[in-house]
Formats: structure tokens, C-alpha cells, sequence
């Protein structure tokens, strides 16, 4: 770690400085004239997942200093620590090891000298037994009905990537259940999430690893209360109607739930990285243990990809590469995420925390403060919805917005012309974005004067392009796996820790403090600054009179 020279001294990153100086006012309608071949050549394909990278604003030259950035920040040894359960979550000593939660039995890959494959595998094979059973109608609620409803409590990443892979994967979902998602301590969000639910028929999921987290145990407690009452106050009903991904025994038993009926998960787990641990439990009952297995195995295959293939020809280096290149040489501040795929509509908000949380750091790994821009803000919406809103900005705003089109060969549910018509708008906004439209062309359209200058597309703004053949369980695990190693790229170029999140801690703190002043009888003692000070006794003066 300390061999590497910091970022802006590496021979590469220097060169691409200069770089950026001499191609920043080349287009992309130069690029593509100068090689008819460039929409072929840059191309990559693995796992089934096809990148056309060629609508970006780089040359042979950009790749290759690019490429030799990787080589100078040590990506590839910071590859192989990760994968061989190495500490590299420096801030927290921990390992980083994702990837074990869904590597095949047969694999090994030590912590502390421990084989940790069989654990997982033997958590996976509880789930499947415990969906199995619900699915199945054998498990019955306190009043032997079976379960209808299942209720999936947490926030974060045990939320974000539930309610992400619940969404893309509905088409194969149990029609004759319902599922539901709470995470905002706001009470509208359990009250509207309980409402035409009959709590004979529900199932609640409560994930937090320490089963203390602020947010969650307040809609826990809700949810218990809200069955409780629904059930005539037998206390023995919560057995029958709660389980807990968690690791505290303990705090379990004393909420009223069965710790046979918990699922735990490790510290070498990041929240953001866990929907395919046992945070993945209500996305394993909804669409079944077999695609779940399936899910895995997509999140498995690309990982073996990024472990193994050269940079040149590894999708997460060259996604994380050029995101690099936009947020520190071009100042692009965003990213946007444009699935044309409508089952893929929580997949922006679901990256939101991947990437934002991961990179949005300002020291490096050795504690000082950086000198360059870490995470840009990644955004959203699925399309063609977007093409009616913000896409105005992307086309002819001021700002340059590099964007990541998704999209499929064949659609889930085809009817009639739609999903052709879908198709063309994918690749029609990677080429108006790309080539745009010259006054001149627009002239030769008709239009003249002050028209003119308002139908004029600049161009020039630079697309991935990611086309796999249909959204199915294990393709999803490809995609999401492909963001989380061009994170883990972005990471390692940027000497940052990608893997705790210390941003989050202060305001939760704070928090705490409030509470206390917010429903104190008495009149509090306030210490904080004039504002925060004055929207207390506002709130206190509304809600206390």
C-alpha cells in the first residue's frame, strides 16, 4: 500500500491530464468517422452481458492510460486480496467477502484461517427449507392459516436490495402472495404497508445484524403491536409470525421471536453488498429457492469474470475506468442509470447506496485527505418515462451527464409492437446523445432564425450501452454484480475504503440526542447551535402547545 505513489504523482494519471487537454474538443462524430469501425471494436461481452463502451469520448490512447492507471494503483493485487479474504476493510479490520456469499460449495475461501463456504452454504440451505415450507402452506400462523403476506422490515441495504431484486424479479414471483417492504421510521410507510393486510395471513422479516438498529426496531415494535392487536394479545402469536435475519440470539428470543427461526449473516458483509445473504430471505420466498440458487449463480459468474479476465477485456474495469475518466478529468459530477426495462425501476435507487455509499469518501485509506473527486451522484428512472422528464438536460443542458443505457434482447411479458418500440428508443438515445444535430441539418429540416439555435443537439455526450439477453434471476445477479466491481475499481484507483460507511454515524448520533428533547415533558435544556435550537421549540410549541 505505501509502495503506490499518490494518485495525482502516478506517470499515468499525470498523462491523462494532458490527455484530456488535446482530445476534450474532439467529438464523437470525428471518432466514429476516423474508424468505421469503432462501434465493433469497442465491445466487450462476458456472462452473457454485452458492453458497447464505443459512444465514449476516448481514443486508444485513453484506454491504454487508463488501463496503465489500474496497473499503477495496483488493482490487480487489491483483486486477489479481496477474493482470498484479506482485511482490506482497513477502518473496521474486517474482510471483504461478498463474492463467498455466493461461491459453489466446493470452493474455499478462508478468514481467520476458517473455510467460510460451509457456513454459507449450510445458512442458504436453512432459507431454502424455511421458503420451502411457507411456500408450500406448512407453515402456519397462530391461527393455522397459512401465510398470504410477507413483510420484509429493515433499511439500508436490507431494504434497498430486497425490494430491488423483489421488483426486477416479479415476473417470477408467487402471484398468490403478497409482499410488502417497510424502512422509513415515517409511520405512513408501516401504516400503508399494513393496510388491507390480514395479520392471520402476514409473515414479518426483521433484518438488522445487531437487531438494534434505530429505524427498524421502531417498525418491529409497530408491526408487533399492530399483529398483537389483530390477534387478540396472545403474546405466543409472534412465534408464529415473525422471523429475524440477525446475529443477536439474544435481543431475538426477547422480541418474542423463535431463534430457530434466524437467520445470521457475518461481519465480513457489508449491508449494501448482502441482498444474496439471508437479507435475501423475502426474495428467496417470493420467487423460490431454485432462482435464488439462480441468482447466485449470475453474481458468481461475473465475479470469476472480473477475477480473472485481462483489464482490457474485463467489464467492471473498464465501467470503473471510465467513470474515472468522466469524474476526474471531465468534472462529471452524475451518473445516470436508465434501465429500459420497467421491471428494473428501483435498480437506480438500489446503486444510489451501492455507489454512493461505497466511494463517497474524501480521505484515503492511509487517513489523508484526497485532492481529487471520489463518487459522483448516481441517478435514474427507468425508460422511456425518463425521455419525457430530465432527459431535456442530458440532451441540451449545460452539464455533461455520462449515462449507463440497460436493456434486453427479448421482453419478459411481449405484447404487440412494445418492446420494439421500446428497443429503438434505447438505441436512438445512445446515437442523439452521441452525434446530436448540426444547425445545419437543422436548417435543411426547415427550420430558420431564431428557431434554429433551440433545435441544435450538441452531441457529444458520452453512453455504456449493457444489453443482455432477458431480465431472468441469474442475469440480475450479473448486473448487480458488475456495479459492485466497478465500485470496487473506482475504490482501489481512488486509494479509498469502499466498504464502511462512518458518513452515516453522526446524524443517527445526533438523532439520539434529539429524541429525548423532542418528548420531554419538561421543557428542555437545548445546547445545540441557534437554528437546530429554535426548530426544537417550533416543534415542541406545534406538537406540545
Amino acid at each position: 500500500m505505501n509502495s503506490i505513489k499518490p494518485l495525482t504523482n502516478r506517470a499515468a494519471w499525470k498523462a491523462l491530464a494532458a490527455h484530456q487537454k488535446k482530445i476534450k474538443g474532439r467529438h464523437l462524430r470525428q471518432l466514429f468517422a476516423a474508424d468505421p469501425k469503432r462501434g465493433e471494436r469497442l465491445t466487450v461481452e462476458a456472462a452473457g452481458v454485452f458492453l458497447d463502451y464505443s459512444k465514449n469520448r476516448v481514443t486508444g490512447e485513453t484506454l491504454r492510460l487508463l488501463l496503465q492507471l489500474a496497473k499503477e494503483s495496483g488493482l490487480r493485487r487489491r483483486i486477489d486480496a479481496m477474493f482470498t479474504g484479506d482485511k482490506i476493510n482497513l477502518t473496521e479490520n474486517r474482510a471483504v467477502l461478498h463474492v463467498a456469499l455466493r461461491a459453489p460449495k466446493t470452493a474455499k475461501i478462508l478468514v481467520d484461517g476458517k473455510n467460510v463456504v460451509p457456513e454459507v452454504h449450510a445458512v442458504l440451505d436453512k432459507m431454502g427449507k424455511f421458503a420451502d415450507h411457507v411456500r408450500g402452506g406448512g407453515w402456519k400462523g397462530h391461527t393455522g392459516k397459512r401465510i398470504k403476506n410477507v413483510v420484509n422490515i429493515g433499511i439500508g441495504g436490507s431494504d434497498l436490495g430486497p425490494v430491488m431484486a423483489y421488483e426486477a424479479l416479479k415476473h417470477y414471483s408467487r402471484r398468490d402472495m403478497t409482499f410488502r417492504f417497510v424502512s422509513n421510521v415515517d409511520g405512513s410507510d408501516f401504516v400503508e404497508a399494513v393496510h388491507d393486510l390480514n395479520p392471520a395471513e402476514t409473515l414479518f422479516i426483521v433484518s438488522s445484524k445487531t437487531f438494534t438498529t434505530l429505524e427498524t426496531m421502531t417498525n418491529a415494535e409497530s408491526a408487533r403491536a399492530w399483529l398483537l392487536k389483530g390477534l387478540g394479545g396472545r403474546v405466543k402469536a409472534v412465534a408464529k409470525h415473525f422471523v429475524a435475519v440477525s446475529t443477536n440470539a439474544e435481543k431475538v428470543a426477547a422480541f418474542g421471536i423463535d431463534t430457530a427461526n434466524m437467520f445470521g449473516f457475518w461481519d465480513w458483509v457489508g449491508g449494501r453488498y448482502s441482498m444474496d445473504s439471508a437479507i435475501g430471505l423475502s426474495t428467496m420466498l417470493a420467487v423460490g429457492p431454485k432462482r435464488f440458487r439462480a441468482l447466485l449463480d449470475g453474481f458468481h459468474q461475473m465475479d470469476e469474470h472480473f477475477r480473472t479476465a485481462p483489464f482490457e477485456k474485463n467489464l467492471p474495469v473498464l465501467m470503473g475506468l471510465i467513470s474515472i475518466w468522466y469524474n476526474d478529468f471531465f468534472d462529471a459530477q452524475t451518473v445516470a442509470v436508465l434501465p429500459y426495462e420497467n421491471y428494473l425501476k428501483r435498480f437506480p435507487a438500489y446503486l444510489q447506496q451501492l455507489t454512493m455509499e461505497s466511494n463517497g469518501k474524501h480521505v484515503t485509506l492511509e487517513g489523508k485527505r484526497v485532492n481529487y473527486e471520489t463518487s459522483p451522484i448516481y441517478w435514474g428512472e427507468p425508460g422511456t418515462n425518463g425521455q419525457h422528464s430530465f432527459y431535456q438536460l442530458i440532451h441540451q443542458g449545460t452539464r455533461l451527464v455520462p449515462c449507463d443505457f440497460i436493456a434486453f434482447a427479448h421482453a419478459l411479458t411481449p405484447l404487440g409492437r412494445h418492446h420494439d418500440i421500446l428497443m429503438a428508443n434505447v438505441f436512438a438515445q445512445t446515437e442523439a446523445l452521441a452525434f446530436g444535430k448540426t444547425s445545419e441539418q437543422v436548417r435543411a429540416e426547415g427550420a430558420a432564425g431564431l428557431l434554429v439555435p433551440h433545435r441544435v443537439f450538441e452531441g457529444n455526450r458520452p453512453s455504456n450501452t449493457i444489453l443482455a439477453d432477458r431480465l431472468t434471476p441469474e442475469v440480475l445477479g450479473k448486473l448487480v454484480a458488475l456495479y459492485e466491481h466497478s465500485v470496487f475499481t473506482q475504490g482501489a484507483i481512488w486509494n479509498i475504503n469502499p466498504f464502511d460507511q462512518w458518513g452515516v454515524e453522526l446524524g443517527k448520533a445526533l438523532a439520539q440526542r434529539i429524541m429525548p428533547e423532542l418528548e420531554s415533558k419538561a421543557t428542555p435544556k437545548l445546547t445545540h447551535d441557534s437554528s437546530t435550537n429554535n426548530l426544537i421549540r417550533r416543534y415542541r410549541k406545534l406538537t406540545r402547545g
